[in-house]
Order: C-alpha cells, then structure tokens, then sequence
C-alpha cells in the first residue's frame, strides 16, 4: 500500500444534473470505499464489518458476492484509518481501497424503478429487492454495484472511467418522466 494520499478529483464534477421529474440523480460524495476480500466459503462477516467499521450508517457494508463486500462513506478515510480497518479483518479478510476508483451515484423518487429497469435484468419490486439489498449487475453495457438504500431510492457504484457515461445514460433513460 502506498505511503502517501492519492489527490482526488471528482469524477462527475462537470456533470449536470437533470431538472427534478420522477427521479433525482445525485454524484455523492467521493469519500470511501474499502472492498473487504474473504474466502467464499468462509464466514459471512457483514455483521462484523458493520460493527467496526461502518459508523452509525445502515447501509454501510453492501454484500459484493461469496466472501466480498464494500464499506462505503461520505468522508475520505485517513491512511491510519485505512490500516486500523484492515488490520482488524486479518486472518478472516483482506481489505483493498478503492476510493481513487470508484463513483457513487444516488437514484431517487417515484420513478426509479422504471428508469432502472431500462438498462438491468435485475428484479427491482420491493419485495424481491428490498432496503439493503445489494447486486452487481448491468446497467446498459456498464457493470454496476447496485444497493437499494430507500424505498424509493437507490445507489449506484461504478469504476470511475464509466462514471461520466453511466450519468449521461441515467440522464436519457430519465428524459420519459419529464
């Protein structure tokens, strides 16, 4: 792990964000993103995770498949942060900053099911994917980390060099609820 902070800059700072219809779209704050690698087979340790690491937030940790999760916040995590976290997942887990590489993007109102249904396969009915739930998908062509975080609401994580590209494909998928 590198010794010094890489300086950030916001991905989707020149991004314009759309006149409020059926669903809001906004970049969150760049602050973390930890992914937490454990074996697939081993325990699931999201209740751990939460616990130590997620702060008073109740969505924190998002499961990322068997063995994986991300922890996420708002505000950047400090080099000791960073290495109090990962040293408190050994021997269970190893933990990977992605803060530099990452983009959050928050989807919300009445619309949102709809305006994501247009580019994901995936079942988006509350009762199948209800509050919590996480999934990595595609959104268009773009592969995505998918979280509902409301009932109405969700949050979209993406590699920072498709950031811009998913914004202005949410933008057109957007454009019936005008």
């Amino acid at each position: 792990m590198s010794e010094f902070r890489i300086a950030l800059r916001p991905a989707l700072g020149s991004a314009v964000k759309p006149a409020p219809r059926g669903v809001a779209m906004t970049a969150m704050p760049e602050g973390h993103v930890v992914q937490v690698l454990g074996s697939p087979q081993g325990p699931d340790l999201s209740k751990m995770l939460l616990g130590k690491n997620a702060g008073a937030s109740p969505h924190a940790v998002r499961s990322a498949g068997p063995g994986q999760w991300f922890i996420v916040g708002d505000t950047p995590l400090s080099h000791s942060e960073f290495t109090t976290i990962a040293t408190g997942l050994k021997p269970h887990a190893a933990a990977v900053d992605q803060s530099h590489g990452r983009v959050r993007i928050r989807l919300e109102g009445a619309m949102v099911e709809r305006t994501l249904a247009k580019g994901t396969a995936v079942d988006l009915d509350l009762r199948m994917f209800p509050v919590g739930n996480s999934t990595t998908t595609l959104l268009g062509h773009i592969s995505v980390h998918l979280t509902r975080v409301d009932v109405a609401a969700f949050e979209i994580m993406v590699l920072r060099g498709f950031a811009e590209s998913l914004w202005e494909n949410l933008v057109r998928m957007n454009v019936e609820f005008a």
